[in-house]
């Protein structure tokens, strides 16, 4: 910075800089630091933040905001790239007094921030990010009640560390190269004696794919197991991930509607599909378990017209009221099951590992298909995570956690009763990290979800998981990750939002 400029003393109001950002910082098709980057631009070029005034450091308004402090120092660090902000070691960030020329120029866009009038975007990409929200919650607590996020703060990871840096001090030297072999041996094998202890699946090490993930896994398999407009059958309502992963591949879905034995196809007319994805031990998002009768039938189904099913057993650790059924893989003779899991909800969703236990045919193509196109995850973690199992700290991990979330989810239930003065008929307890609040048939779920997000209470609407028009109303309610007094305190908003809706849907 040139020793010249002159450098008023005055700091900015943080107070008044958090009330002047938070309208500006709603452009949920943006990650949350550009939001921030271009919410500060503006201010400065409308004045309200004057040249040579002090901005509040980058922890003050990282708090403020209740957003990461990585957010902020991007968005100054852009600013100052651009000229606009000011820094002098020890004292702090300051609006230039001379802005830079505020055209567009010297900005770098990306195709999502011009997808209304910029790059071309294909019919497909667009399908799968019209109704995608950008949600990152880079905060130290999950708000309430947002679902799919398990409890951070508990995951072992002093111990996780430990077993870490010993894997990395012993890798072999090929770990460093293209590895081909579709994850680490020794992962492959802890978890095939898991599945058969816990879950009943017929697999061996042999058997098992390892994936960055879930939707990697739907990816892959879309591309190996079907061609552009094969049909792919999904549950109504359902997981949107998978129904991402399988527009993005061209495939033409179709959602079956759930009741409370699961899928339900055989009272419909339905095409025949290539693919059929479902999560039967713990329907998401409504929470039910497909019967034994129901998944016999679809077995037998499946095998009549060699369709694959896709079975996404994404949180069956966490069950809470009597034992699960066997994974649906376990019952399969004809072998057109492909089983998915997670670590996800285990352990934590940065860890980016997941599996697939696939038919004998199957695992040639697809580990050379992952090698071609995909490539393997980093095989120390994968050491690393293996060496977590085979001790028996996930074990234990799952045993704690499985406590605290049946706490938290009666927690849940006993603040939302505060306000009804009732116990609600919350859906789909038994197990997972999330209930369904039902709401009067017909009713319009956004009017109350806008409310409740005007008391900082965060829950998508059932109809965001539906394909079709959706014939069901209600809020999702996740309770896992959401620390206790935000248990308590959101709860007694829903309750007496509940409690007025109930009484009047069309005026609430």
């Amino acid at each position: 910075m040139p020793t010249g400029t002159n450098l008023k003393q005055q700091t900015v109001p943080l107070e008044a800089l958090a009330e002047w950002l938070q309208p500006l910082l709603v452009q949920a098709s943006l990650p949350q630091n550009r939001q921030l980057y271009r919410a500060l631009r503006e201010l400065i070029l409308q004045g309200r933040l004057q040249g040579g005034q002090r901005l509040p450091s980058s922890r003050q308004l990282a708090t403020a905001l209740q957003i990461a402090r990585n957010t902020v120092l991007y968005a100054f660090e852009q600013l100052q790239a651009e000229g606009y902000v000011l820094t002098r070691h020890g004292a702090g960030s300051y609006v230039a007094e001379t802005l830079p020329d505020p055209s567009p120029q010297g900005e770098v866009t990306t195709p999502v921030e011009n997808a209304a009038g910029g790059p071309y975007l294909s019919r497909r990409v667009q399908q799968v990010l019209g109704g995608m929200q950008m949600r990152g919650f880079m905060r130290e607590r999950t708000p309430a009640f947002w679902p799919g996020v398990p409890e951070l703060a508990q995951f072992p990871h002093l111990l996780w560390q430990r077993i870490w840096q010993r894997q990395q001090r012993q890798m072999p030297r090929d770990w460093l190269g293209y590895t081909r072999a579709g994850g680490h041996q020794g992962l492959k094998q802890v978890l095939s004696d898991y599945l058969r202890l816990t879950r009943a699946l017929n697999c061996s090490p042999e058997q098992i794919l390892i994936t960055s993930g879930t939707q990697q896994s739907l990816d892959l398999l879309a591309r190996a197991l079907a061609d552009p407009g094969d049909v792919a059958w999904m549950e109504e309502p359902g997981y949107g991930g998978a129904s991402a992963a399988l527009t993005a591949a061209e495939l033409a879905l179709c959602p079956v509607p759930v009741d409370n034995e699961g899928l339900c196809w055989e009272r419909g007319d339905y095409p025949v599909p290539r693919l059929i994805y479902v999560t039967p031990s713990h329907q998401y998002p409504l929470g039910c378990v497909m019967s034994l009768s129901r998944r016999r039938s679809l077995l037998q189904y499946a095998a009549q017209q060699q369709s694959w099913i896709l079975e996404d057993d994404y949180d069956s650790e966490f069950r809470y009221d009597g034992a699960p059924l066997a994974a649906l893989q376990g019952l399969d003779r004809a072998q057109r099951v492909i089983y998915m899991g997670t670590l996800s909800k285990a352990c934590y969703p940065g860890l980016r590992l997941a599996y697939l236990v696939l038919p004998p045919v199957l695992v040639e193509p697809l580990t050379r298909l992952q090698a071609r196109l995909l490539r393997e995850p980093d095989y120390v973690k994968q050491a690393t995570l293996a060496e977590f199992i085979a001790e028996g700290h996930l074990a234990s991990h799952i045993r704690r956690m499985r406590q605290l979330y049946a706490a938290r989810q009666q927690l849940l239930r006993d603040s939302i009763a505060d306000g009804l003065e009732a116990e609600a008929a919350l859906l789909g307890g038994q197990g997972g990290l999330h209930v369904v609040c039902p709401l009067p048939v017909g009713s319009k779920e956004r009017p109350l979800m806008q409310q409740l997000q005007q008391r900082q209470v965060q829950t998508p609407p059932l109809g965001s998981f539906h394909l079709a028009t959706p014939q069901q109303s209600g809020l999702v309610l996740g309770y896992a990750g959401v620390h206790e007094n935000d248990i308590r305190r959101a709860g007694r908003i829903l309750g007496q939002q509940l409690r007025v809706f109930t009484a009047d849907p069309e005026q609430s």
